[in-house]
């Protein structure tokens, strides 16, 4: 049987990526004046939004 997954084990996978050269922090909003603009495509959104209207990302 299997033991459920820590918080231990993802500190550990995480460290591990980045070993590896992988960025593991959460990829969030940037921030354009009082607008949310997407990582990826650069689109400005107002600050409600949850996910791009153009590319379809959305934050971890």
């Amino acid at each position: 049987m299997a033991a459920e997954p820590s918080e231990y084990d993802d500190e550990l996978f995480d460290q591990f990526l980045s070993d590896r050269g992988h960025d593991t922090t959460p990829v969030r909003w940037d921030r354009s004046y009082n607008k949310l603009q997407c990582p990826d495509c650069g689109a400005l959104h107002d600050t409600s939004a949850s996910r791009c209207t153009v590319c379809g990302w959305t934050p971890n």
